[in-house]
């Protein structure tokens, strides 16, 4: 697996990853995304605040160990800059912001998920948080508190002791959502407005001046395609824009190739709580499945805030923030957001490889279910303990298929000699059901005379579920194309699901990058 981005110098300094467990500011210099790519401090939910022409960016610290596949969110962080640039620039990172049991006396520990700050019209500064109840009734124990404070980055102070503003059960007569993802914004005139939801359910309210209070009918939002979760509501000109992490997983999917991954889109209105009308994607899937928006003007620039898996050690449920300019196409009508071009801070070379796959374009005959990626095969990456996106697999509930073929096609002409598949198994070998190792497989080369035939090899496919398997040799040849022919283990029409986490395809010669 290649680091895709490396620490910058300021990042090197003795003893800062050990600053970052206290609570003192750790002025850095990024180097270009992410922000932070240090592995002492993951970043995840990010949210822009304009003060003062400074720019603070809200988020959540991501603590899961490398190889949990759950959130593990504690504490909320915050990042300050007077002069950001995506390609590198000045910052402070001021590590503990709060925690949800210490703001809110009626909040469990943990769950500091996506929170954002504003700035009322008194000056002072709130921070509307989804966090669980400690004692609640509820089916879904997600609620979302306000909280205050005299600058950016607090100390903060419950706003609203009661409880908090929004759960399943308030306001009356309540709601049947995951309540978190809460986007504030505060209109010309004053009006404040809250959006929130998630799994593909977006509700919006009117707030009074107090930046508490609901005002008015839930106002709930079914138009924008895809819609996911993350929203993310702002103004520009007479045009409201409501960004958002869409996943709308199919073969007409504009965005996002499996059910785990997540584009960011966006929709417009000319009035806040609508009606919105989806407009186009703005940022393809990132490194990270979840992906996460805010969008905020500094200084007459625009900058798109999200999060991706990029920093050292980084991974699905260990993010960190990025930013980049985000531009606008004036001569539409509304103004359409162009597509963010992603900035990356300085990689590693990749290391010299014989592995052509790597070049070539991954397809699979059969079909690949939608939660699997067939570019998961040739990208490079085997996670120990993958997400679905991670592998591609055949496994399809209660019918997956006996035979699996997948393809590889190339450009140009390869010389092979050999091969390596590592294999994803939740069953043991034999099974009938889940995902287990194959019975059998073998690879098939097309010739000059666009036949298939099977490769020459020097020794017997391994079956092994394991993260370095053995290479299979063959006697070199040329082709443009090979196929993977993978037979399932069951019999009489019940077969367990195959999974590859990589193919590779050995070249006689080392591959450029």
């Amino acid at each position: 697996m290649i680091p895709l981005a490396l620490l910058s110098l300021a990042l090197h300094i003795p003893g800062l990853a050990a600053q970052v467990e206290g609570s003192s500011p750790i002025s850095f210099t990024s180097n270009g995304n992410p922000i932070w790519s240090n592995s002492s401090w993951y970043s995840a939910d990010p949210a822009p605040l304009v003060v003062n022409d400074t720019l603070y960016i809200i988020t959540g610290r991501d603590t899961a160990p490398p190889n949990q596949n759950a959130f593990d969110i504690n504490q909320w962080g915050m990042f300050e800059s007077s002069s950001p640039d995506p390609k590198g620039s000045d910052w402070t990172l001021h590590p503990n912001i709060g925690v949800p049991e210490s703001i809110f006396s009626w909040a469990k520990p943990g769950s500091a998920y996506a929170a954002q700050v504003v700035q009322g019209a008194d000056g002072r500064f709130y921070l509307y948080a989804p966090v669980t109840e400690a004692d609640s009734s509820n089916e879904d124990p997600f609620a979302i508190g306000v909280a205050v404070a005299d600058t950016p980055t607090g100390p903060y102070k419950d706003a609203h002791p009661d409880g908090p503003i929004i759960s399943q059960s308030v306001p009356s007569p309540g709601n049947s959502i995951q309540n978190i993802d809460p986007t504030v914004f505060v209109d010309d005139d004053g009006q404040v407005y809250i959006y929130f939801g998630t799994f593909g359910a977006l509700l919006g309210y009117k707030l009074d001046k107090d930046m508490i209070t609901i005002k008015g009918d839930v106002t709930r939002v079914t138009s924008l395609t895809g819609y996911f979760e993350a929203p993310w509501l702002m103004k520009r000109k007479d045009t409201y824009y409501m960004l958002f992490a869409a996943n709308n997983a199919g073969e007409d999917s504009p965005c996002t190739p499996t059910s785990y991954h997540a584009c960011l889109a966006y929709g417009t209105a000319s009035s806040p709580l609508g009606p919105w009308t989806f407009q186009d994607v703005i940022l393809p899937i990132v490194s990270s499945t979840t992906s996460h928006p805010g969008a905020v003007e500094l200084n007459g620039e625009w900058y798109l805030v999200y999060h991706t898996a990029d920093a050292e050690g980084g991974g699905h449920f260990r993010r960190s923030v990025a930013f980049d300019k985000l531009t606008w196409d004036d001569s539409a009508s509304p103004a359409k957001i162009n597509t963010v071009v992603q900035t990356f801070g300085p990689k590693e070379g990749p290391s010299a490889t014989y592995n052509a796959a790597l070049k070539a374009v991954a397809s699979s005959k059969n079909g690949t279910p939608i939660q699997y990626w067939v570019k998961a095969l040739n990208d490079g990456i085997v996670r120990e303990t993958p997400l679905p996106p991670d592998y591609w697999c055949s496994y399809d509930g209660t019918d997956s298929p006996g035979t699996s073929t997948l393809v590889y096609t190339w450009n140009e002409t390869v010389t092979l000699n050999g091969t390596s598949m590592v294999f994803f198994a939740d069953q043991p070998a034999g099974a009938d059901e889940g995902v287990a190792p194959p019975k059998a497989w073998h690879v098939e080369y097309k010739n000059g005379e666009g036949e298939w035939v099977k490769a020459t090899t020097k020794s017997e496919y391994p079956l092994k579920v394991t993260d370095s398997p053995d290479v299979v040799g063959f006697e070199e040849f040329e082709t443009k194309s090979i196929r993977a022919i993978l037979t399932a283990s069951g019999s009489e029409g019940q077969y367990a699901g195959v999974g590859v986490k990589e193919w590779e395809a050995l070249s006689t010669t080392l591959q450029d990058s």
